[in-house]
């Protein structure tokens, strides 16, 4: 008896930009830092 697991989604090309575009943000940024304080 085997068990089932669960299917792992597929990235897709969205996804896979979006992982990228997390990279590039520099946190330390003075803009990132201004849209922390504005939230």
């Amino acid at each position: 008896m085997t068990k089932m697991k669960p299917k792992t989604p597929e990235l897709t090309e969205h996804d896979l930009f979006r992982l990228e575009l997390v990279n590039m943000i520099n946190l330390r940024h003075e803009l990132v830092k201004l849209a922390g304080l504005i939230d």
